[in-house]
């Protein structure tokens, strides 16, 4: 048995030298590590005081062992996150290892009280992995406040929005083609920075005309600074196959294209915007593209550019106000009316038939340097349709061409109740000395902007009637 007393001693000596090798390890900044995700979402929906946990690894794809300088919690003992790293707790852990061609865990942790009102939505933390002079980071977040989240979600059928909690859109949210989404009075929703509002089938807004059963869409950004900075989302897309739509007394506030409407309808209109505020748009408050828009005391203020149709349609605009001053984020340099009937690609100009009427409507601009009309009309190829009556406009060359009448254009200061630029308050209400006062005709609009009665006789001009 000589044979197996020397494997034996064989076998003792190979686990010696097992034993007795060290882990090599490589300073190299060429050694790069990677995680088994960029990011973690934590979907849970929390209706009480409770906690969650997911992990990921740090994998070593290197023929050596890394040490980790650090794994840190960006947002240290303060955020709603932890981290476990092997076995040890965060919020920064130092001198972990990597071994060669193995991974680690990192535990992560999420205690949410969904009560606590002054909780953002989606709350957000990162962790950060500091390397052999490299960092790579892993992105955390995880739903707040209690309210309905929807992640890349399709309406289909008939569906009905309540105001029990807010609705939180993350992803993208799209209506059906054969679909109908109602939204009814005093709901919330809150849309995140890469979530458009997508209808290919009905939307219909069901707001009434107190602040708080007005339909809000916002981003869902309600911290400061972030909550009145525009661009915070896409906005609301209303596609070519889309049809019977109407928003009524719903405040559309600090996207990027606030409302877009495409397409002809064979619906007359596509849609129909009553008693709407839309505002602090970064490019775009209202877009019409060669469609059909029916719009009563509509407020557009303060967008990049308010109020852009183009490529033709049908329109009618009554009792509305445009209006636009700079602030630190958008700079008024576009009229804040632009009508045509055609669309520029390159060289090739396309024009449709255009037919619109603004009655008892204002547009205005501050007299910034930038823009000398702020109504600007135009139409190539075909002939319009277009109207003006009893509308106060700052103008420096009134708009002239077949198809076109103006009936009673006043080119004077709406003077409005109040604009502060500084501390970006506005009111597009009318002061007493305002010319915009009685200056309308008769349109069968009954209630101004705030739900109030307008009178049987000549009406004020704008949005808001003078009480």
């Amino acid at each position: 048995m000589m044979w197996l007393r020397n494997l034996s001693v064989l076998v003792a000596f190979v686990l010696f030298l097992f034993s007795c090798r060290k882990e090599s390890f490589t300073t190299n900044a060429a050694a790069l590590l990677r995680t088994s995700v960029d990011s973690l979402h934590f979907d849970t929906v929390f209706t009480t005081t409770g906690s969650t946990s997911q992990y990921f690894k740090i994998v070593n794809d290197n023929n050596k062992g890394i040490h980790l300088s650090s794994v840190r919690l960006a947002g240290g003992a303060a955020s709603p996150f932890k981290i476990n790293v092997d076995g040890i707790v965060g919020p920064q852990v130092s001198s972990a290892e990597v071994l060669a061609n193995d991974s680690l865990y990192v535990y992560v942790t999420v205690s949410i009280n969904p009560t606590a009102q002054n909780l953002p939505f989606i709350i957000r933390d990162s962790i950060e992995i500091d390397y052999n002079g490299n960092k790579k980071w892993v992105q955390l977040d995880a739903f707040g406040q209690n309210a309905h989240f929807f992640r890349n979600r399709k309406i289909t059928g008939t569906e009905v929005w309540n105001n029990d909690l807010p609705y939180v859109i993350l992803g993208s949210l799209t209506v059906d083609t054969t679909a109908t989404l109602s939204i009814n009075k005093g709901c919330k929703v809150y849309m995140h920075a890469d979530a458009p509002f997508i209808v290919n089938g009905s939307l219909q807004v069901n707001g009434e005309k107190y602040d708080s059963t007005r339909v809000v869409f916002s981003g869902d950004r309600l911290d400061d600074p972030y909550r009145t900075f525009p661009a915070s989302y896409p906005g609301l897309i209303f596609t070519a196959s889309s049809k019977n739509n109407a928003i009524n007394y719903g405040i559309i506030k600090n996207a990027y294209q606030a409302v877009v409407v495409a397409g002809a309808s064979a619906s007359i209109p596509k849609l129909a915007l009553n008693e709407t505020i839309i505002d602090n748009a970064y490019d775009i408050g209202l877009l019409g593209l060669n469609t059909s828009i029916n719009a009563r005391n509509v407020l557009i203020s303060n967008c990049g550019k308010n109020l852009f149709l183009a490529g033709g349609g049908v329109y009618d605009f009554k009792h509305c106000t445009v209006a636009s001053f700079s602030n630190d984020y958008i700079q008024h340099k576009d009229p804040v009316l632009v009508l045509t009937n055609y669309t520029t690609q390159g060289n090739v100009v396309t024009a449709n038939s255009l037919t619109a009427s603004f009655t008892n409507c204002i547009f205005w601009g501050e007299q910034n340097g930038f823009v000398k009309d702020e109504a600007f009309v135009d139409a190539k190829n075909l002939t319009p349709s277009i109207a003006f009556n009893k509308v106060l406009w700052r103008v420096q060359n009134t708009p002239s061409f077949s198809g076109l009448t103006i009936n009673g254009g006043i080119n004077q200061n709406p003077l409005f109740d109040s604009v502060n630029t500084a501390e970006r308050y506005y009111s597009f209400r009318l002061k007493g000395s305002s010319p915009a006062i009685n200056a309308g005709i008769n349109a069968n609009v009954s209630l101004d902007l705030d739900g109030k009665p307008r009178p049987v006789g000549a009406p004020d001009l704008g949005a808001y009637e003078k009480q």
